[in-house]
């Protein structure tokens, strides 16, 4: 895959802020790491780099993990301030190894972006084989209880003021009851509930939970929809989005960048959607 080359990017937020994304190496997760590293943070990207067995489709790979983080590193402009953990997000403790090595390599950590997903189905629920079921469960949801349960605790071992933010990735499946989809409608609507009660949990610390909910995006988890379907191509989505077309994964790092620094200050416990009008 490849990026446009940006240059003379505005920066945003304090200078040395430090995030951790998930689900780095393609789709949402990589443009997210990009577009963080283009304002002047400091980002340690995390994906599982593998293919799952339980799943029937590619995953991201450590070849464009290394692509993504290099381009990443280009954009910041700093040698060594765009780094790489190879984490399944289903290891709570690799996760905290990779919080804790932020941490160690740039003094704090005031952003954890949980953008890992993978998708299953084509079946009825009561079809799908419980592997499959079980991997978006503990990869959707799970994935991002796990960067909750690591990287809050070093969200609030900043000294306030803070401005610390935990965001997930959740989805118009997390309110729209999508046939043959049921495990992931599942697990988004359970990130947007998350979402709600951490929101709540961290009132008054000055670390706050929010989600973006995109509609039909152009990545890998579309294209395997679309498979589902039995669809030609994932550009079949696009009518049904007032926008009439994909969006970019580009467009929803965007918001998540916004979401990220210290002037969403006055937001928390919200579920954004940035889907093209799908939910109207």
């Amino acid at each position: 895959m490849a990026w446009p080359v940006r240059r003379g990017a505005a920066m945003s937020g304090r200078a040395g802020r430090v995030a951790v994304v998930t689900g780095a190496a393609r789709g949402i997760g990589a443009a997210t790491v990009l577009a963080l590293a283009e304002r002047g943070w400091a980002v340690l990207a995390v994906d599982q780099a593998a293919d799952d067995p339980a799943l029937p489709y590619p995953l991201g790979t450590k070849q464009e993990l290394d692509a993504v983080v290099a381009r990443a590193a280009s954009y910041a402009g700093e040698p060594g301030r765009v780094r790489q953990a190879v984490v399944d997000v289903r290891d709570l403790a690799g996760l905290r190894a990779a919080v804790a090595e932020a941490r160690d390599r740039w003094g704090g950590l005031d952003a954890a972006i949980a953008a890992a997903g993978v998708i299953a189905g084509g079946a009825p629920l009561w079809e799908v084989p419980e592997d499959r079921e079980r991997a978006v469960l503990d990869v959707d949801l799970g994935g991002v209880v796990n960067l909750a349960r690591a990287a809050i605790p070093a969200l609030l071992h900043r000294p306030p003021p803070r401005s610390g933010r935990f965001l997930a990735v959740a989805s118009a499946a997390a309110t729209r009851g999508l046939p043959k989809l049921a495990a992931y409608c599942a697990a988004k609507a359970g990130v947007a509930g998350l979402i709600r009660a951490l929101g709540a949990e961290l009132g008054g610390t000055g670390v706050t939970a929010n989600a973006v909910s995109p509609g039909s995006t152009d990545t890998g988890i579309l294209a395997e929809s679309a498979r589902l379907y039995g669809l030609s191509g994932a550009a079949e989505f696009a009518a049904q989005q007032p926008e009439h077309r994909l969006l970019r994964p580009a467009e929803i790092a965007a918001v998540l960048a916004f979401l990220a620094g210290p002037d969403s200050s006055a937001m928390t416990g919200a579920v954004i959607p940035v889907d093209g009008g799908l939910a109207l």
